[in-house]
């Protein structure tokens, strides 16, 4: 399947400008998180002092995995419960308007959902933001935790980092300074220029509550407003997705031209793809990290192009009757923007899900089975193609080591990865990070379809409604935060199996993932030899797709063709459901 050329050429550009931005960024990153001085150093350099002066932090003091972790979880435990209490007391604090008029507390089992949700970088949202929180939640709660959430990711990227490059290491760094460095100097800076940049074409950034207009037939129509800008940019540089208002980045307040949306998805790719150029730099090995460049570039290429080039197809199911009377040339319209279509829609749907961003400018419920199935399968990879800020590193390092021990396997020796030993423990810790997604995603989605609340939710009966389940849970345990839309979120049965998924999805990779780091750093090197496996060239690239797909297509086919597959199937012979 290979998209129209005006959506060749619009990929071909988006991933080019990001892989040529990876080296530049991505050697600042590495400079910036080891506490060298870079051009922004004089001015952000105070500022990152004084934060360590109130919170007492000793910047060098470093810490072993545990206490690593220890301290994700607590920060973690620490912003949900403040951004819950924020929401549930909304109305009595500042700023206390909102995009419309009237908003109150959130409901206990939302505010939760939600609290998690952003904390994890899921950013999942069961409710009209535009409706439900006020500017103070929006700014001081939604949009710190945008912050937060991402530059935890990169911390926990940066430690997994030093632990497989270090040599007899007990540490692996300290959270806090790797937090502060994160949002200081990476986040912080890219954000307030991007932001502008919206401004500049069309995003509104403003404390009036809203607007009231006479539309051309003579109704009234109050529009919702808000400072939405200074949280777009984080939303996608942070691949957080959480939108300001319902819509997303389908919403003209949110993107209004075509170039915010090529933009917006280059603020999704740039830091996933720059910090494996910044893992290359810390391994002392650039070719390292070119080379997973180079497995993201090409799974998420070919999902751009299937997804693209589905929805530029009619729809097989409108009957012809109604076909004859509706223009279907540009492809299937159905949930797209007319400004952006269906090529973008498709381009734009792979990227938000490749990454852990979970934005959409178009409704992934309304795209062909086929289309769907792409973003679907993009989350179930464990989005580490690129993956999330720093979530996608750390995440397709995990199957590096895997693969590395299969590729060990083969040659008869024990699997080495950076000159040291994959061992039993690595192996375990790795494979529980598999495991925990796999368990989740279809847990939740079995106990969903079992019971009577969960198949409340579907609005579509038959392989489209299991779909919509089977895609709220792997988004939310995949910590996306796309959905598909058909799906009634807002019960106190999805807002808590989902706040469970999201954190499963989060935490309990987190704490595998730092265990290893812990246990490499501590080992030392071993000499390359005739039996060592590259981890450089083609054939590791090769081997590195080979497992994430068949890992991915092994665990996920038989729930995958329950959905979309045979959705497909039905939808080419004209069933409806």
């Amino acid at each position: 399947m290979i998209p129209s050329l005006p959506g060749l050429l619009q990929a071909f550009s988006l991933f080019a400008i990001a892989i040529l931005l990876a080296r530049p960024l991505g050697g600042y990153i590495r400079a910036a998180m080891e506490g060298e001085r870079v051009f922004l150093s004089p001015v952000i350099r105070p500022v990152e002092r004084g934060v360590y002066k109130i919170l007492g932090i000793d910047e060098k003091a470093e810490q072993r995995w545990t206490a690593y972790a220890v301290s994700v979880i607590l920060f973690s435990f620490v912003c949900i419960l403040a951004l819950y209490l924020q929401e549930r007391f909304q109305g009595a604090l500042p700023l206390s308007q909102g995009g419309t008029a009237g908003i109150g507390p959130v409901a206990p089992d939302m505010a939760y959902n939600t609290s998690v949700s952003f904390d994890t970088n899921t950013n999942w949202q069961n409710y009209l933001g535009e409706n439900t929180m006020t500017y103070l939640t929006q700014m001081a709660g939604l949009a710190v935790r945008n912050f937060t959430s991402a530059a935890s990711g990169i911390a926990v990227a940066i430690a997994l980092t030093r632990g497989l490059v270090r040599r007899s290491a007990p540490t692996i760094g300290n959270f806090w300074v790797d937090l502060t460095r994160s949002t200081l100097y990476i986040l912080l800076p890219i954000s307030f220029v991007a932001a502008l940049f919206l401004v500049s074409q069309g995003v509104i950034q403003t404390f009036a509550s809203s607007i009231t207009v006479h539309t051309l037939q003579g109704a009234v129509q109050t529009i919702a407003l808000g400072p939405v800008a200074s949280q777009e940019a984080i939303k996608e540089l942070g691949n957080n997705g959480g939108g300001f208002f319902n819509a997303n980045s389908a919403h003209p307040f949110e993107n209004p031209t075509t170039i915010s949306n090529w933009v917006e998805m280059l603020l999704i790719l740039i830091i996933p793809f720059a910090l494996t150029n910044t893992f290359g730099r810390m391994a002392g090995n650039a070719r390292q990290g070119w080379a997973l460049l180079a497995v993201m570039v090409i799974v998420v290429s070919v999902g751009s192009f299937v997804a693209m080039a589905s929805e530029e197809r009619s729809n097989p199911s409108i009957p012809t009757a109604v076909a004859s009377e509706v223009n279907q040339s540009a492809g299937n319209m159905e949930g797209k923007e007319t400004r952006f279509g269906p090529d973008t829609s498709g381009l734009f749907a792979t990227v938000t899900t490749g990454t852990s961003t979970g934005a959409v400018d178009s409704m992934h419920d309304s795209f062909l089975p086929v289309g769907g199935l792409v973003p679907l399968f993009n989350i179930e990879l464990g989005e580490i193609t690129p993956g999330g800020v720093g979530a996608g590193l750390y995440g397709i390092l995990v199957f590096a080591i895997i693969a590395v021990f299969i590729a060990g396997l083969m040659v008869g020796r024990t699997p080495e990865f950076l000159g040291k030993k994959i061992e039993a423990y690595e192996m375990k810790m790795a494979m529980l990070v598999v495991l925990f997604l796999a368990f989740s995603i279809l847990f939740f989605t079995a106990l969903a379809t079992a019971t009577t609340a969960g198949k409340a939710g579907p609005l579509n009966s038959g392989p489209h409604g299991f779909s919509e389940i089977l895609y709220a849970f792997s988004s939310q345990t995949g910590n996306n935060g796309s959905a598909f839309a058909g799906l009634t979120g807002n019960t106190l049965f999805y807002n808590i199996t989902g706040a469970f998924a999201m954190m499963l999805g989060r935490y309990a990779m987190t704490v595998p993932i730092l265990a290893i780091a812990g246990s490499m750093a501590a080992k030392r090197r071993v000499a390359p030899s005739l039996g060592t496996f590259p981890t450089t060239g083609p054939i590791w690239v090769g081997l590195l797709i080979g497992v994430i797909i068949i890992v991915g297509a092994l665990t996920f086919f038989p729930a995958l063709a329950l959905g979309p597959i045979v959705d497909q199937l039905l939808n080419n012979a004209g069933r409806l459901f």
